[in-house]
């Protein structure tokens, strides 16, 4: 029986990566198409043999392919390469469409929020395999730290997956991707205006959360934040089964305790009044707590026990770009994160201080788009106060917006100094790493964070501190 041939535009993207891992799995015949630029998931697509064309051309496109799957980032059906393979008459999907199909085959544990996706996904993937479970997930990073690859074709009955809230396609579906999913189980991590271009204002984005909720199935339940505001309004449109948790005293699950140490976070958690012991995480942060405290819930419900997940909560230790140790050179630290939102800049930041109080923070943050950088300038420059030293530069655009000159890092800059005195505008990396040489200091700990190409900036830093 001839293998099927499924082929991806945008291979490169971390979703369309996970992607491309699952259906090797599942055993088809991979390929796609993506820039020559260098990319995270470069190595992960080498070690499994997937060739990539150069795209972005319509002669890359043969009747040969059973299924081609496009983003949004390369233009959806508007790109050539999906143009062609229409004209040709084999079936083309959004990769929105794509992961819903694919969820549907099994019972789905979705994620969504503006913020602790990955690393709530990632961690109910990882506590599901540690416990017997061979469960298929699709994780918007390059690899998960304790599993490989963020994609994989399960045995299991199971199908997790990050749920996200932007457009299907900018320019052809406005549909919000989370709409193609229909889990049996959804965790909202929190609601945030994070996507201008997608929504007119915070009210429409809660519609919308609101919409995914009660889309889920009759015997559905929905995981929320009893911590966030926006979540908490939206509760009583949803006519679902709804469990909370965090650390409010009014959450169905409750973080009652907590403390760091050694490089690790503690949780002692309530259900209801009633006590389920102390949970160990290697993640930092106030906001982990409350991601792993989720994803251990959507995990229970899956038939797991709390001592079961106890056990294997140890054992998961995050994903590529969330708060990542890159190593420790002449006594200074390095960590990369794909923070872009200043409420995720803060929660790194300020659990980076509570796991490293004794020690100076300092961050490089490359923020990512003009429209993101503009709507929310003020929460920008309210998000670096808990670091010692930052150092800001040129924002790094997305493909699908223009240069926008009423928006800048060096006003990002102005701005946050206005509240601490601790943010110095440096364009580009040449500029940034000039102005860091006369900076560092033994102990220091180094965060790069951004949704651009700073990790790029990894070995030249590290050449820096072994220099030092």
């Amino acid at each position: 029986m001839r293998k099927k041939n499924v082929y991806l535009i945008g291979i490169k993207g971390v979703a369309m990566t996970a992607l491309a891992v699952y259906f090797t799995q599942k055993g088809y015949k991979v390929s796609g198409s993506d820039v020559c630029s260098k990319f995270l998931t470069d190595e992960v697509l080498s070690d499994f043999h997937i060739p990539i064309k150069k795209g972005f051309q319509a002669e890359n496109i043969d009747e040969k392919y059973d299924l081609v799957v496009v983003t949004g980032a390369h233009g959806g059906m508007t790109n050539p390469e999906a143009v062609a393979a229409k004209t040709l008459g084999v079936p083309v999907f959004m990769h929105g469409q794509m992961l819903g199909d694919l969820m549907s085959e099994k019972e789905g544990i979705s994620v969504a929020g503006c913020h602790g996706k990955t690393t709530t996904s990632a961690l109910i993937a990882s506590l599901l395999i540690h416990s017997g479970i061979d469960p298929s997930y699709a994780v918007g990073a390059a690899s998960i730290n304790s599993l490989g690859p963020a994609g994989h074709f399960g045995r299991g009955g199971y199908f997790v997956a990050e749920a996200d809230e932007y457009m299907t396609c900018p320019l052809t579906c406005k549909i919000p991707r989370f709409l193609w999913q229909k889990p049996k189980i959804l965790v909202i991590t929190n609601i945030e205006y994070d996507h201008p271009d997608a929504f007119a204002d915070i009210e429409e984005t809660k519609k919308t959360f609101a919409e995914f909720a009660n889309s889920l199935p009759t015997d559905g339940v929905v995981v929320a934040c009893a911590d966030d505001r926006n979540i908490t309004q939206i509760l009583p449109s949803i006519h679902k089964q709804v469990i909370t948790y965090g650390f409010s005293p009014k959450a169905d699950f409750r973080i009652e305790r907590f403390y760091f140490g050694s490089a690790r976070s503690f949780m002692r958690i309530k259900h209801q009044g009633i006590s389920l012991g102390e949970y160990m995480i290697n993640l930092a942060g106030k906001h982990n707590l409350l991601n792993a405290l989720a994803g251990s819930i959507a995990v229970n419900l899956t038939g797991i026990d709390w001592d079961k997940i106890r056990e294997n909560l140890q054992l998961f230790t995050g994903t590529k770009r969330r708060f990542e140790k890159i190593g420790m050179y002449n006594d200074v630290m390095l960590y990369d994160d794909y923070g872009h939102h200043p409420s995720e800049i803060l929660a790194t930041i300020a659990g980076a201080r509570e796991w490293f109080n004794d020690r100076r923070l300092i961050v490089i943050f490359q923020p990512h788009t003009y429209s993101r950088t503009k709507s929310l300038l003020n929460e920008f420059a309210k998000a670096f106060t808990h670091a010692d030293m930052v150092i800001v530069t040129d924002i790094f655009p997305s493909a699908r917006e223009n240069f926008d000159p009423a928006i800048s890092s060096k006003m990002l800059a102005i701005e946050a100094n206005k509240y601490k005195k601790n943010v110095h505008y440096c364009p580009n990396k040449s500029d940034a790493l000039s102005f860091l040489r006369d900076k560092l200091a033994g102990g220091d700990i180094i965060i790069t964070m951004g949704a651009g190409d700073i990790y790029t900036w990894q070995s030249d830093i590290i050449k820096l501190l072994k220099a030092l």
